[in-house]
């Protein structure tokens, strides 16, 4: 059986209980193998997760000139001469953030070609950002062969602002304005975790950065970067499916490595909810639902906002909170996929625009649904998780794309969930 005909048999019913680690950040990890396109020295990335996105990261890098291996949670790249500034457009179609490429080789090559990124349908996520920053640090973006190219026979340094906070957008222009003469200011830029990462990794690499992780990121342009050996941070967004599926199923979850103040938004609505949430500044959060859940209402916003990527398995763990929830959301346009795949499963849920409105406590039961995208799959495997009987998730090759080991991890929980 393929991995794309693969599924998950799920018996729920059962509270999760015990403690597990999450992997790297899987969005942090393809932002720090598109950097290492930056330098022709060799870089080591570590606790990168393994899962099919890497791969998918590994090989546009490796199209236009990269040396990757993959060994574990290790990645070892090497660039020492960009061999091509247009990755292949079915490569760049599967993967949203392989985009990044083009911030990287407009810095280290001023050129490059680039078909629209793919990934999941989750929305309109509009390229604009990428190019109003390109333009003012001096580069032409034109259409080209059903793509778009950047060319600049040189790189400036320029004060840059954005109408949106966008992640790649952020990471995409940092990537050129490292490599770009003078002074360079990002106003509006994304302060998300991951961003705020790439920056540290660019710092290792010999840029010189400030600012990131607040929505003003300064950037003074060096000549070259160097290699480093870094280490990628934990994924919250991991973190947070899984302490939200301890709550959903009345359990009692510690995920030893989460960074708390990654996660201040779940923490604070799984308070309100009524679950008990321990969290320590060295690390680790640990979450147990000793008494019902109560609804809450939820805002899905840029960070430091609730992450419109725990949007879906927070609106399958609220079927199990007693009263109407509401969850809306502000970032995509299209997030809401789930919503009928878990009705499947008998929750009392609807949409309402972009909002999502839930009755609980459903009484859930185990039937057949579909891994619709990354987090719409976390969504049913949470409800799955929380409901009586057998439930059977096919198309998880969505969850292979952004959780490492699931099955693995939820089984060390308690969880009787088997892959087919």
């Amino acid at each position: 059986m393929s991995p794309s005909d693969s599924c998950y048999v799920i018996v729920g019913g059962r509270p999760l209980r015990g403690t597990v680690a999450v992997s790297g950040s899987k969005n942090a990890a393809l932002y720090a193998l598109a950097a290492t396109l930056l330098t022709a020295d060799p870089v080591t990335l570590r606790n990168v997760p393994r899962i099919a996105d890497i791969d998918e990261m590994a090989e546009v890098c490796r199209s236009v000139g990269a040396r990757v291996t993959i060994e574990g949670e290790t990645v070892r790249a090497e660039t020492p001469v960009i061999t091509s500034t247009a990755p292949p457009a079915d490569q760049v179609m599967r993967l949203r953030a392989s985009f990044l490429v083009m911030g990287a080789l407009l810095g280290r090559a001023h050129e490059a070609l680039c078909a629209p990124p793919g990934g999941d349908v989750i929305g309109s996520r509009p390229l604009d950002v990428h190019f109003v920053g390109f333009r003012a640090l001096g580069a032409d973006v034109t259409r080209e062969d059903g793509g778009y190219r950047v060319r600049a026979a040189r790189l400036r340094g320029a004060r840059i602002f954005f109408d949106y906070p966008s992640v790649l957008g952020t990471v995409n222009v940092l990537f050129a304005a490292v490599l770009a003469e003078g002074h360079t200011t990002i106003v509006n830029a994304a302060p998300e975790p991951e961003v705020a990462m790439a920056a540290e990794m660019l710092i290792a690499m010999g840029a010189r950065v400030s600012g990131h992780g607040t929505p003003t990121v300064e950037i003074e342009g060096v000549p070259t970067l160097h290699g480093t050996d870094f280490t990628v941070i934990p994924d919250r967004l991991e973190a947070g499916t899984y302490l939200l599926a301890g709550a959903a199923t009345g359990g009692d979850v510690c995920v030893a490595n989460a960074v708390p103040r990654h996660l201040d938004s779940l923490i604070a609505k799984l308070r309100e909810m009524g679950a008990e949430v321990d969290d320590s500044p060295e690390g680790g959060i640990r979450v147990a639902a000793r008494g019902a859940l109560q609804a809450v209402q939820v805002q899905a916003v840029p960070y430091p906002g609730f992450a419109t990527d725990l949007h879906p398995p927070m609106a399958a763990a609220l079927t199990q909170a007693i009263g109407v929830s509401i969850v809306h959301e502000r970032v995509y346009d299209n997030r809401t996929l789930y919503v009928n795949e878990l009705r499947k499963l008998g929750a009392r849920i609807v949409t309402a625009g972009e909002s999502v409105i839930i009755e609980g406590a459903s009484a859930l039961s185990g039937t057949s649904v579909r891994a619709l995208d990354i987090r719409a799959g976390a969504a049913v495997v949470v409800a799955g998780l929380a409901a009586q009987g057998e439930t059977t998730v096919h198309d998880i090759g969505h969850l292979d794309r952004g959780y490492a080991g699931l099955e693995e991890r939820l089984t060390a929980l308690g969880a009787q969930i088997t892959r087919r």
